[in-house]
């Protein structure tokens, strides 16, 4: 094939979410999240009688109310910015651009389906998780090439592996950042709050806490040095140890030290969700006022922000130089 006959989409990649805040759709998308072994490796014969018998019967309901407070009128923030995210890198690509979900819907199969309908034979695949995880990463690559089953002939395609260590995207969060406090004022600490991992799985190979780590500190030289800046893990589940220090427990440590006002950014979502917007802005803002803090400020995710989709297209036009 001429290189002038490819034609090149885009698969941007994400986590998932419910389809509705109703306690059945929670429980048929936790199920279907918390079954994939990249997640949750105990082994099915004691992993599923937990999570059917105990699990999702109790935790589907109350999940579902906290899906309800953060619901947008357009729907889930995740599914919402996502779509804004793939209509501004179309216009910014000139490309086709499809959302696929690990988990849910819009579905990869789907995705995928899409982009080969409107002629694309090489895909620039793009999760949109700057650290790489077995979690996330390597869960979303299972279900691309499970997806690729599904075809006779496979597209060439391209697999972006990691971006925590990324010029444009260190510059995206400082960006974010600075504007924040531009309006606001600095605070006297930023937390870089990180989604949690089993540290055995750390301990395993995983790659996520070295790129976590060099993310902050890429951040750190970049912003001004008399804010004092720390790393932190949130959204821990189970009993076993997970990477610390905790989010919620650093947030309440630092009210009772004295720390007035507190900022947290969430370096490693790409977009404002359950994790960021009701655990973060809600639960950690409600811990740090009750132990004594002042000002608690959480800087959104980057979401649709012009500087994040400009470095999504240089991500993309990174990989197109071979095509």
């Amino acid at each position: 094939m001429k290189k002038s006959e490819k034609k090149v989409g885009v698969l941007l990649v994400n986590l998932g979410t419910p389809k509705a805040t109703t306690a059945k759709a929670v429980k048929l998308f936790l199920s279907e999240f918390l079954k994939d072994k990249r997640v949750v490796d105990t082994h099915p014969f004691l992993w599923y009688p937990l999570l059917h018998g105990v699990i999702l019967p109790f935790r589907a309901s109350k999940i579902a109310r906290l899906y309800k407070n953060i619901w947008m009128v357009q729907g889930s923030p995740l599914l919402v910015y996502s779509i804004r995210q793939k209509l501004e890198l179309e216009r910014a690509t000139g490309l086709p651009v499809e959302i696929g979900m690990t988990y849910g819907q819009p579905s990869m199969s789907g995705a995928v389906k899409s982009l080969l309908a409107q002629g694309v034979n090489k895909i620039v695949v793009l999760p949109l998780y700057p650290q790489y995880s077995q979690t996330t990463t390597a869960a979303a690559f299972d279900k691309f090439a499970l997806t690729l089953k599904e075809h006779p002939v496979i597209p060439e395609f391209h697999f972006v592996h990691h971006y925590y260590d990324n010029e444009d995207y260190i510059e995206a969060l400082a960006i974010s950042i600075e504007a924040h406090w531009k309006k606001k004022g600095k605070p006297d600490m930023l937390l870089c709050s990180y989604h949690g991992i089993p540290v055995r799985y750390s301990n395993n190979g995983d790659l996520y806490l070295s790129h976590c780590t060099e993310t902050t500190e890429k951040l750190r030289q970049r912003l001004s040095k008399d804010v004092p800046l720390k790393m932190t893990f949130q959204s821990r589940f189970g009993r076993e140890a997970w990477l610390e220090p905790y989010t919620d427990k650093t947030c309440i440590s630092l009210a009772k030290e004295g720390t007035k006002r507190l900022d947290v950014i969430t370096p490693g979502f790409s977009v404002d969700c359950l994790e960021t917007v009701e655990e973060i802005s809600v639960l950690c803002r409600s811990l740090f006022l009750k132990a004594g803090g002042e000002i608690f400020e959480y800087i959104p995710c980057l979401n649709d922000a012009p500087h994040h989709i400009d470095m999504m297209n240089n991500l993309v036009k990174k990989y197109l130089k071979n095509v």
